[in-house]
């Protein structure tokens, strides 16, 4: 997590990949609708048009979370390419690849059974079809893993706003409302260290160190900031 929150310093993946020079910038193609991802042969819009409710095969189906979500360090797809610092910038500036950004994000929270709320600030919350979800994103642990990816993702690709409400809101699900028991050690030992802001990953800590029973166990900041948080300082 620290590596990726210095934006994983000395990485090799602006020279080459796989022995192939990154100059196609696969994953920016795939987001322009330029190629199809692969070993699945699918395009962005076929994915938020046709993908979209279609939940078991959201599940079952594991190759196209990297290509919706890139990052600059491997996946389980190796048909899939890590991110190069060349391709994050072209990705920043474009609008079109952004927007679709945003709707693979909302394809996947309609999957968990989360909605964005605000498009602008990136607050989250429980969708209608919360109940059959959250006993999906339960059973199915993995899915925690696909989180934690969808995090460093936005925080690479244009959207690090959009990870604390998201982290905020399973910190509430898990710690305050008693929901999501399979993802509650995820969240605190992972989506919240992916929040590159620091002091909204500080907040974090806060809510979840104030809502964590019992205290004596909260072990994800030291002693002496807990006391702080005890204070009101």
């Amino acid at each position: 997590m620290q590596k990726y929150r210095h934006d994983y310093p000395e990485h090799r993946s602006n020279l080459y990949f796989g022995g192939q020079q990154q100059d196609d910038m696969p994953n920016l193609q795939f987001y322009r609708e330029q190629i199809p991802s692969s070993p699945d042969g699918v395009f962005i819009e076929d994915y938020h048009n046709n993908w979209k409710w279609q939940y078991l095969k959201l599940e079952r189906v594991h190759s196209y979370i990297q290509w919706l979500f890139p990052l600059q360090e491997p996946g389980m797809n190796n048909q899939a390419k890590e991110l190069t610092k060349k391709e994050i910038e072209a990705f920043l500036q474009d609008e079109t690849a952004k927007k679709r950004l945003v709707k693979s994000y909302k394809l996947m929270l309609d999957f968990y059974g989360i909605q964005l709320s605000n498009d602008t600030t990136g607050e989250v919350r429980r969708a209608n079809n919360w109940h059959k979800r959250f006993d999906n994103l339960d059973r199915n642990t993995h899915n925690n893993l696909r989180i934690t990816r969808i995090l460093k993702c936005l925080g690479t690709l244009g959207f690090p706003h959009y990870q604390a409400p998201l982290v905020r809101f399973f910190l509430e699900e898990t710690l305050v409302k008693g929901k999501l028991y399979n993802v509650k050690e995820s969240v605190l030992n992972y989506f919240i260290f992916a929040v590159i802001d620091k002091q909204e990953r500080r907040d974090l800590v806060e809510y979840a160190y104030k809502h964590y029973e019992p205290k004596h166990e909260f072990v994800w900041c030291p002693k002496k900031i807990q006391m702080t948080f005890s204070n009101g300082e």
